[in-house]
Order: structure tokens, then C-alpha cells, then sequence
């Protein structure tokens, strides 16, 4: 199984590998001798008409992609704002650097060839020639800002004294090769000499390969591990019985505040936020059914459970296992299958490794910037604006739990199947809050739990946000039934 030390260490291998094959023009510029070690750009080595170019390209291709990998997997979920400034930086490194070798080279040795330097003045030079300014700049930028940011975030927390102290040294020597090979590059237009340009961008060069060496010397010695599992519970009010709100897939404990509101007067209401999602600490593994069972059998005796959407086959799980623990359920737009079936072949084999991957992956760097660019917006979009959901679905163990819950619907559905044919149901009250037009499988299911089904035409599966009074009035319904 993936674990957090595992993708520590990956990201170690592959800033590694990206600072070798970075520094790999070291030995490969021997092959050409025409490219000036003294007055040359490191670029003319791989410039598209010169002898032995591609594995020069191919380099620093594989270091852009290699870094890229690091960036993705540092195991650094909330790195603050210094750190995923660092973190970005050396990302727009590598994808600059592999947009410069791979797609955009020199067409030919600019100050080596005083030919190529005419063309280039006369502007006889392809669109990739001219870019290659663009994206070699940009790469620079961000491995500058990478050397400024990261060692501010490790002394900040504390962390990674090597990354802190040597990238400090190395930020003074790229500001004093910078500033060298700017001022040489500048020359010929005031003095009318070349001075050697070469030997500064080549050190400038080094500083960079040598910072990604850093950062995986860095990572590879990090022991850091992950924190022990925490579960977010909130607990409001008073008076039986107990009321514990169980929020469909990827929900969180905000999202029943107005129904909690309704209810906290006469009930104590609990509400919870699975592994992974809301406060509650990333998942150790894929979620099963009697796992969610046990979850709502800890936090209530004889209590009334509301289960939204999946959450629903959880309630009715836990009331199956438990017949003497419960009070009562209300299901909210309950997910309902006609036919549960269970994936097989080739398919369940991926599913498992994915599942097996994403408690690890979702405390990555990679995963926190593509959470932060996707589940605010996926949020706005099916739920509304609300003020808890950017740092809440800004972090990658949401996600990483969001797709685990997903991957695990299709077992827990054959889970409960097997539950309704090995545990019969008990005799308690049961709502069924039905939201949109007639659904059949839902009428079927309130025939199966002998529950009353209470439509809700005009109100969309979010019921708990349109809707939260007729929640909270099926609670109390259910109460005065029991």
C-alpha cells in the first residue's frame, strides 16, 4: 500500500533525477566542441542545427518532467503560502524547461555563429527560436522564486533545516550569478565586447541543478510522519432523542447548520464528518459499509439517524446491525439501486489500486493545488456559495476521500444487499424525504423498510441547503411515531 513515507521518497527519486539530467550538459558539451564554453549560452548546446542536440534536449526534458513528478507528490499538504509559492515556482520550472528543449529550441548557436547572430537580428528566425527567450526566462523565474520561497517556509515551520540553510546559501549565489551573466549578456551593446558570458550561465545553470539536488537530499532524509486520525464531531443542544446527521458523499458538517438550527431545541443533534472530509483527517482506506455502521454506532445510543443521499444505505446498515440502537431514520433523497452489482475483472483490479493509492496521494502538494482549483468551483456550482467551503474543499484529502467514496459506492451497494438478505429490518420508524418527481426505486425502497414517503416535487438533492425545515419536520414527525 502507498504510503506517505513511499511518496516522500518518489518525490525524492524524481527531484533527483531532475537535477542530474539537468546538469547533464556538464559532460555532454564535450561532444560539441564548436559551442564556446567561455562566451557560449548552455542553450546553443541544444540549439536544433548543432551536432548532438537531442540528448542535450532529451536532458532537460526529462529533468522538467521529473521535477514536475516532485512537485506533485512532496507530501506537504497545507505548506502555507510561502511554501506553495516555492512549490509553484518549481513547478513553472519544470514546465517551462520541458516546453524550451521539447518544443521551443534555438534554431542555431547565437553567439557561436556569427551567421545565426545576423539572422536573428534580421529576424530570419523561426516563432520556437523567438519563444525560447520566453521559456527559458520563465524557468529561471520560477526556480528563483523556488530558492526564495521554500527556504522561508522551512525555517518558518521549522522544518527541513537543510532545504532552509543551504537554499539560503544557494539564493546569494544565484543573485550574484544572475546579476553577473545579466551585466555580460549586456556588454557588447555598451563596451563592444564579449566577456565570458559562458562561464556565468553555466555556474547559474549549476546553482539550479544543485538547488534540485537539495531539495532531494531534503526529502529523502525527511522522517516526518503522518499525524495521528482525528474525527471532526460537533454536539449542540439537548434533549432525546439524540439526533446524528450522517452527510452524503464528499458532504460536510456545515452543510446542516439550518437543519441542526431547527432541531437543537428539543433534541441533541450530532453531526460528523467522515474521514477525509470536512475537519476529519485523511482515510486510511477504502470505506466500507459495516465501517460506516460502526462510525454512527459510536456517536449515539437509541438516537435518530438522518442519512443524505449515500449516507442513507449507511443509516440503514447501521439499523440492520444494531436493531437495539436506533430510534428511528430519515432518509434525505436516499441513493437507491434496484439491482446492486459489484465490479469485477481487469476494472476491480485498477479500482483497488487506485484505492489503495489515495490515502497517501491526497496529502501531496499535487493534490491540494488540483483540490484547489477544482472543488471550491465544484462546490459553487452544485451547493452554493458558503464561507467554509474554499478551505475546506481546498484541501487534498477532501478530494482524495471525494474519490474514494465514489470508487466505493458500487461495494457498499453490494454490501447492503447482502445485509437485507442476512439481517431482517427492524421494527422502527422510517421517513423517506423523496426530492424531484416520482422515483420509483425510492417508492420501492419505503415498500422494502415499511417507511412513510414524504415527496418533495419542486426541491433538488440538495434538501438539507432548499429544504432544511421539512428535514428538520421529519425528525419530529419520526419522533412523535416512536
Amino acid at each position: 500500500m502507498l504510503s506517505r513515507r513511499r511518496t516522500t521518497l518518489v518525490a525524492a527519486g524524481a527531484f533527483l533525477l531532475s537535477g542530474l539530467c539537468y546538469a547533464a550538459w556538464a559532460p555532454l558539451q564535450f561532444l560539441n566542441p564548436g559551442i564556446d564554453r567561455y562566451t557560449a549560452y548552455v542553450s546553443e548546446l541544444a540549439a536544433a542545427d548543432q551536432p548532438w542536440s537531442w540528448p542535450v534536449r532529451a536532458a532537460d526534458v526529462l529533468a522538467g518532467a521529473a521535477c514536475l513528478v516532485g512537485v506533485a507528490l512532496v507530501p506537504d499538504e497545507r505548506p502555507g503560502r510561502a511554501g506553495a509559492a516555492g512549490w509553484l515556482g518549481l513547478a513553472l520550472f519544470g514546465v517551462m524547461t520541458v516546453l524550451d528543449a521539447g518544443f521551443f529550441p534555438l534554431d542555431c548557436a547565437v553567439l557561436s555563429d556569427p551567421s545565426c547572430a545576423a539572422a536573428e537580428a534580421a529576424g530570419r528566425v523561426s516563432a520556437a527560436h523567438r519563444i525560447h527567450t520566453v521559456t527559458s526566462s520563465l524557468a529561471l523565474a520560477g526556480a528563483v522564486v523556488s530558492l526564495l520561497a521554500l527556504p522561508v517556509s522551512a525555517l518558518r515551520r521549522r522544518r527541513w533545516p537543510l532545504l532552509a540553510h543551504g537554499g539560503a546559501v544557494l539564493a546569494v549565489l544565484m543573485a550574484v550569478t544572475t546579476a553577473w551573466t545579466l551585466t555580460l549578456v549586456a556588454a557588447p551593446a555598451t563596451t563592444g565586447l564579449r566577456g565570458p558570458v559562458g562561464i556565468a550561465q553555466r555556474l547559474q545553470v549549476g546553482v539550479v541543478a544543485f538547488w534540485l539536488l537539495l531539495v532531494a537530499t531534503a526529502l529523502w532524509r525527511d522522517r516526518t510522519r503522518a499525524a495521528p486520525p482525528k474525527s471532526h464531531v460537533l454536539v449542540e443542544g439537548a434533549g432525546a432523542p439524540p439526533v446524528v446527521i450522517c452527510a452524503g458523499m464528499a458532504g460536510a458538517w456545515f452543510h446542516w447548520e439550518r437543519v441542526a438550527g431547527g432541531l437543537t431545541a428539543h433534541h441533541r443533534v450530532i453531526r460528523f464528518d467522515r474521514p477525509g472530509l470536512g475537519l476529519s483527517s485523511g482515510h486510511l482506506g477504502p470505506p466500507t459499509l459495516r465501517e460506516e455502521a460502526e462510525r454512527i454506532a459510536a456517536l449515539a445510543e437509541s438516537a435518530v439517524v438522518v442519512g443524505h443521499s449515500v449516507a442513507a444505505m449507511h443509516a440503514e446498515a447501521f439499523a440492520r446491525l444494531n436493531p437495539g440502537r436506533v430510534a428511528g431514520l430519515v432518509l434525505v433523497d436516499p441513493s437507491c439501486e434496484r439491482e446492486a452489482g459489484g465490479r469485477g475483472g481487469p476494472s476491480a483490479a485498477l479500482v483497488r489500486a487506485v484505492q489503495r493509492a489515495l490515502p497517501a496521494l491526497g496529502g501531496t502538494f499535487g493534490a491540494t493545488a488540483l483540490a484547489g482549483l477544482t472543488l471550491p468551483l465544484a462546490h459553487r456550482l452544485v451547493m452554493g456559495p458558503h464561507d467554509r467551503a474554499r478551505p475546506v474543499y481546498g484541501r487534498g484529502r477532501v478530494l482524495a476521500a471525494a474519490l474514494a467514496e465514489w470508487l466505493a459506492y458500487p461495494d457498499m451497494a453490494v454490501e447492503l444487499d447482502e445485509l437485507r438478505r442476512s439481517r431482517p429490518f427492524p421494527e422502527i420508524p422510517v421517513v423517506i424525504l423523496s426530492a424531484g418527481g416520482e422515483d420509483p426505486c425510492h417508492r420501492a425502497l419505503a415498500g422494502l423498510l415499511g417507511a412513510r414517503l414524504v415527496p418533495l416535487p419542486d426541491t433538488g438533492h440538495e434538501v438539507q441547503l432548499e429544504r432544511p425545515e421539512a428535514v428538520a419536520e421529519a425528525v419530529r414527525t419520526l419522533t412523535r411515531l416512536h
